[in-house]
């Protein structure tokens, strides 16, 4: 597992920048607004984005005194494609259970 997909499930893994990477698919929007919407408190909010941020999940924007929050897609491509490997490994997995239970099958029940 790569240090970038081990930060990225890591600031998913608490429910509300969870939350804040669901409000930010809609679009962006600054740190006083995600903190409304969320009921949090400014402090708390800048604390889960600065983890996002770390992870590389959002991006900044300065807009005067504001700064919007937007999120980046790239750690989400790397994040499907990681599980994607596991849904194609126990495709994998099942073919092969398929096919032994089969021949399994076939050995005790000969074909005429």
């Amino acid at each position: 597992m790569s240090d970038g997909l081990a930060r990225t499930l890591f600031a998913l893994s608490d429910t509300n920048r969870l939350k804040i990477v669901e409000l930010l698919k809609t679009g962006p929007l600054p740190v006083g607004e995600i903190a409304a919407q969320l009921r949090l408190n400014q402090p708390q909010t800048s604390k889960h984005l600065k983890v996002l941020l770390e992870a590389d999940l959002v991006r900044i924007e300065p807009a005067a005194n504001r700064r919007i929050y937007h999120l980046r897609t790239e750690p989400f491509q790397g994040l499907t494609a990681w599980s994607q490997s596991f849904e194609q490994q126990m495709i994998s997995r099942m073919t092969r259970l398929e096919t032994y239970l089969e021949q399994k099958q076939n050995a005790v029940n000969p074909k005429e």
